[in-house]
């Protein structure tokens, strides 16, 4: 049973908004693990009351980090729709991406102001 695209695109906004969720909020990544329909539903997405839910979770494996995110997201819509076939859904839920927040060295701040100033030399700004 193919989706619409607004099904698809309806979809994608439940599970970005799960991922999300998850990552940020620890008491909504246990629910998602204790209760995944009910988790699902707080953020949209309702599944029949009589399907079974995997959450994978984890690191991905090698061949998944080498997908691009619309290929992960494409294998993700497709596992959707396999479930609304058979009642069995999957969900892969990543690991909390981590963000670099490393500060940058003297010789790096200085490369980012390196107190250059260029005028655009239109007669409507001031270049003083």
């Amino acid at each position: 049973m193919a989706v619409t695209e607004a099904q698809k695109n309806e979809f994608i906004d439940a599970y970005t908004k799960a991922l999300l969720t998850s990552w940020s909020n620890d008491d909504y990544a246990a629910r998602l693990e204790s209760d995944p329909r009910a988790a699902l539903a707080e953020v949209g997405l309702v599944l029949p009351e009589n399907a079974t839910v995997t959450i994978g979770r984890g690191e991905p494996t090698s061949a998944q980090a080498e997908q691009s995110q619309e290929g992960r997201l494409d294998r993700q819509v497709a596992l959707y729709e396999a479930g609304l076939e058979s009642g069995n859904f999957e969900f892969h839920i990543p690991a909390t991406p981590q963000i670099d927040t490393s500060e940058l060295d003297v010789d790096e701040l200085a490369e980012v102001a390196g107190g250059d100033f260029n005028c655009c030399c239109c007669p409507c700004c001031c270049c003083g």
